[in-house]
């Protein structure tokens, strides 16, 4: 059975709403924003006791396009559409992916460099990213449990950007210019953002959006189909 997440009460970090219940449009693609919170499968079952897309989320039909890991946050899509699902996140279709990093050290110019230009990983190297130093964001809800905080060694934030989908790959290319990740968020893919959205909430894209996106490639991907 799924982990509940915690019920509100004033003792709370967060807490997460009831699951929302998603009714998709019945003539045209459907896409939900989901703002996955930390230590939450991007699934809807779970063989272990962690908590789901489930504890979230009712949204029969919908699977996510692309995958965030266990320990990261942010933001999650859901659709129904195979040929969406394809543009989302088949590394084909090079869509934009933007993390917010904390991570362990000073960002120095190298470091920038070397994420710009793309690192050498255990399974090739990196294409070419954005990369840039930011502020924390003013926004930014705290983590359950919160980042160890240790005194000698400071923290900084990066904003990345990459067109890949490689397994653990933000981690492991601040991790090859040694700036490991101490917190990880996902920001946006494609032209869809966290923006308003909390931990654990939920909204539906409106179907002009969606087909808005879809256009330009509308004749190689309409073959895939909507899901059954």
């Amino acid at each position: 059975m799924a982990k509940t997440p915690p019920p509100c009460n004033a003792s709370s970090i967060w807490c997460a709403p009831a699951p929302k219940v998603f009714d998709r449009p019945m003539d045209s693609p459907a896409l939900l924003l989901l703002n996955k919170p930390f230590r939450v499968l991007t699934q809807f079952t779970s063989e272990d006791g962690k908590a789901t897309l489930r504890d979230f989320v009712h949204a029969p039909g919908m699977r996510p396009a692309g995958r965030l890991d266990y320990d990261s946050e942010g933001l999650v899509l859901l659709t129904d559409s195979g040929a969406l699902q394809t543009k989302l996140a088949d590394p084909r279709w090079k869509q934009e992916k933007t993390y917010f990093v904390q991570v362990e050290g000073e960002i120095n110019d190298d470091a920038l460099a070397q994420l710009r230009r793309g690192v050498k990983l255990n399974d090739g190297v990196t294409l070419p990213a954005g990369a840039e130093r930011m502020d924390e964001p003013e926004w930014l809800w705290p983590r359950d449990p919160p980042i160890r905080f240790r005194k000698a060694i400071p923290t900084s934030w990066l904003k990345l950007t990459i067109r890949e989908g490689r397994n653990r790959q933000v981690r492991r290319m601040t991790a090859a210019v040694n700036l490991p990740t101490l917190r990880l968020i996902r920001w946006s893919v494609g032209p869809w953002t966290l923006q308003g959205l909390a931990p654990g909430e939920s909204r539906a894209i409106d179907p002009k959006e969606i087909a808005a996106f879809m256009k330009p490639a509308a004749g190689s991907t309409r073959s895939s189909g909507r899901r059954r």
